[in-house]
């Protein structure tokens, strides 16, 4: 192995030397390349060019300043178009929400004022109609008779039984309540015979009332002919009916009316937003062309102070690739040299064939001496298999008898406790006898407490009403609120857009400032000369003087005053670079020194882990089969590290074969024995097998339980089966399980065997 290593190693070098010379050859083509076509090209910009550039910097400039000017106006134009649109849609929500809270509450009250299906006669109530401002007057007036129908069919109804003529005046003073209220004309009698009077007359007129007459005032107070009397304390169910049905008309007009404003708000709206949308693309067109004009002129400046660099950068340049063409042909030489040494030593390297040869003899003997080893063993094991089974099954015969001799004790004892249960029913079943006349009385209380509920729900109703509408009055105010909030913030937001959009171009000339003048906008000042009350000159004179100044410094050339300065730290920078140099190289040398030293390290713990799991899978396949042969071989490779792994397998009777070469049941034998032979090279503490004899028969099964068998004995590991073949569970020390006694209920149940056994052993 270690001769392998060498020439591998050596052969790995000399393909890298050879790739390396042939790298640094290509590379010394580019820069020889590079350098024709450098000093082929001109670098140096004329001055007519450089004036044409200052020239066309200048018209930028101009248009950049009028792109500028009509941005500030369309930004001007979207918000003021944005705040219509604000405007628009607080006018189009405040409509909404006016005609959905109309459309509600008249869709409440219209549910409260809707009859009940349970009744089927229509009360009169529903076609009377009363003035607004009467309702409390007519629900005194006539009260719980307004749930009565016209029907005569109906248990209580209203009928004509006089006419006109008959009828008895009220006193002075009293309005009869007929001319404020609509209705069948089964009502017009009673209506004639009830006075409207303010409430400070009631109590004087209730002595000249006639018999059947009475008297209401509009705030719900009455005065009968029989002297009762009675205050407006409480509205009656009647009165708050028709107060509803009123109020369920104004809604639907206040309805309708807010639809329609709706409408109006939702078109206004629409148009807002059509001006919003016009007015932002306009806006963004703008500004597009704003930032196309300032990266024109960016692009206009740039490219005139690159001209004046351009003929320094292509010295510079020259001077790199002259100094890369140098450090090039060293590094070919280097790796030449490199080539003849690693060609010198591998022609120094003998073969390995001798080697080789006494290799595979000595492994052709060693398997002849493990061949017969497992074979003596095979037979041996199987016998005593043989003597523990014949144990085993006597012992199961005894067990069994025992057993069911138990399970006849068990039903008799049973038997006994099912009679003192049905005793116990019976005493049960008489003990519960009086229990429907309990449940009788607890229902008629419940009844009681049900009725005085819905009292208090009535109460809590009315409370809820009041509380809705002061819901809606501070509902209103928060509106308000919001929309004044909103003004505020929208307010804002233009504000911070434009202080934005002012810091963006303070920040965009300050930053052109220090381009051009190597200064803070704070210097400038000081830098020109001028005072500091002084007035600035005008700009066009001071665009007209830099741009004399700069032709006349483009003129002069470019002057490296640094040159000293970089050709020291040039210096320095080569040598820091060799020294990084040399220190790589040997960092490449102990990487590679490492690598193999790993390589060897890899392979020696590889070939043993390999020794060890070949013999536990030899023995576990033994165990698993009664016999047979097996063992795991390296292929398609000598190293160990890059070779395949197959395995041989020759169950009893068979020649030997490969994996994909047996049935399926042999496979689930052989895949079990390379497992466990795997796990039995670090035995874990537990070990989980879930259903692993599932495509085994009963014989695979017993000879699967005989291996976990000796596995156990022979580790500290725990192992926890989930299985459902029976034989399986017989071989266990405890079993865990969950069984259905009674249909629908579930119950774990665990059984330890051994304890069991022991048990059987004592009785």
């Amino acid at each position: 192995a270690e001769a392998r290593a060498k020439r591998s190693h050596c052969e790995s070098e000399l393909a890298d030397a050879n790739e390396r010379i042939a790298r640094f050859e290509q590379r010394a083509l580019t820069i020889a390349a590079e350098l024709s076509e450098l000093e082929a090209s001109g670098a140096a910009t004329s001055a007519e060019d450089q004036t044409a550039g200052a020239q066309e910097v200048d018209r930028l400039q101009q248009a950049f300043q009028a792109v500028g000017t009509e941005l500030e106006q369309a930004e001007a134009d979207f918000a003021r178009a944005r705040a219509e649109e604000t405007a628009a849609r607080e006018a189009r929500n405040e409509a909404s929400l006016k005609a959905r809270q109309c459309e509600t509450e008249a869709a409440t009250l219209s549910d409260m004022l809707q009859p009940s299906g349970a009744d089927q006669w229509v009360p009169v109530l529903d076609a009377v109609k009363v003035k607004a401002g009467y309702e409390l007057a007519l629900g005194a007036a006539l009260g719980d008779d307004l749930d009565a129908s016209t029907e005569r069919t109906a248990p209580a109804h209203w009928s004509l039984t006089g006419s006109e003529a008959a009828q008895l005046t009220l006193p002075a003073g009293a309005e009869p309540l007929v001319r404020y209220v609509s209705g069948p004309q089964e009502l017009d009698r009673r209506l004639n015979q009830i006075g409207l009077v303010a409430r400070s007359d009631g109590a004087r007129l209730q002595s000249q009332l006639k018999p059947g007459q009475r008297l209401v005032s509009r705030e719900g107070d009455l005065w009968r002919w029989d002297g009762y009397a009675a205050s407006s304390d409480a509205p009656t169910p009647a009165a708050k009916r028709l107060s509803g049905r009123n109020r369920l008309t104004e809604l639907r007009r206040e309805a309708d009316t807010a639809s329609a404003a709706f409408q109006a708000a939702e078109q206004s709206l629409t148009t807002a937003s059509a001006a919003v949308r016009e007015a932002e693309a306009n806006e963004q067109r703008l500004r597009q062309a704003w930032r196309a004009a300032q990266g024109e002129l960016d692009r206009a400046r740039e490219a005139v102070a690159q001209a004046a660099q351009s003929a320094q950068a292509a010295t510079r340049q020259l001077g790199a690739l002259a100094e890369a063409r140098t450090r090039n042909d060293e590094a070919l030489a280097d790796a030449r040299n490199e080539l003849e040494s690693t060609e010198a030593l591998l022609a120094g390297l003998g073969s390995t064939d001798s080697l080789e040869a006494e290799l595979a003899q000595h492994n052709e003997g060693l398997a002849e001496i493990r061949s017969a080893y497992a074979s003596a063993r095979a037979g041996f094991e199987a016998l005593q298999r043989e003597l523990r089974d014949g144990e085993e099954r006597i012992a199961a015969i005894g067990d069994e008898r025992e057993r069911w001799q138990n399970r006849g004790e068990s039903a008799s004892a049973q038997i006994e406790i099912l009679g003192v249960r049905l005793e116990e029913s019976r005493d049960e079943l008489e003990r519960l006898a009086g229990l429907p006349d309990d449940v009788a009385e607890r229902r008629n209380r419940l009844l009681d407490e049900i009725s005085k509920a819905e009292a208090t729900r009535q109460e809590a109703a009315d409370a809820l009403t009041e509380a809705e509408n002061a819901l809606r009055t501070l509902e209103t105010s928060l509106r308000e609120a919001q929309a004044a909030l909103s003004q505020v913030r929208e307010e804002r937001a233009r504000i911070e857009a434009r202080l934005e959009a002012a810091r963006e171009r303070r920040a965009e000339q300050v930053r052109q400032i220090e381009d051009q003048l190597g200064c803070s906008a704070e210097a400038c000042r000081e830098i020109s000369g001028l005072k500091p009350d002084a007035p600035l000159p005008p700009i066009d004179e001071v665009e007209t003087k830099l741009s004399k100044l700069r032709a006349e410094r483009e003129r002069l050339g470019g002057v490296n005053l640094r040159a000293e300065e970089e050709a020291e730290e040039l210096e320095q920078e080569i040598t820091n670079m060799e020294s990084e140099r040399q220190d790589l190289e040997q960092a490449i040398q102990r990487l590679r020194q490492a690598i193999a030293s790993l390589n060897r390290e890899g392979r020696k713990r590889l070939l043993d882990a390999f020794e060890e799991v070949n013999a536990h899978f030899k023995k576990l396949f033994q165990t698993l089969f009664s016999g047979g042969e097996a063992e795991l071989q390296l292929i398609e490779s000598d190293d160990p590290l890059e070779s395949g792994l197959e395995i041989l397998a020759r169950p009893p009777g068979k020649k030997p074969q490969v994996l994909t070469l047996l049935s399926g049941g042999e496979k689930a034998l052989t895949a079990l024995a390379l497992i466990f032979a795997v796990f039995l090279t670090n035995p874990s503490p537990i070990c989980v097998l879930d259903e692993v004899d599932a495509p085994l028969d009963d014989a695979n099964v017993e000879r699967f339980c005989t291996m976990m068998d000796e596995m156990r004995r022979a580790t500290d590991t725990r192992f926890l089966i989930i299985t459902h073949h029976p034989y399986t569970m017989s071989r266990v020390d405890r079993l865990f399980g969950v069984t259905m006694a009674e249909r629908g209920i579930s119950q774990l149940v665990s059984v330890d065997l051994q304890t069991a056994e022991a048990y059987r052993a004592t009785a």
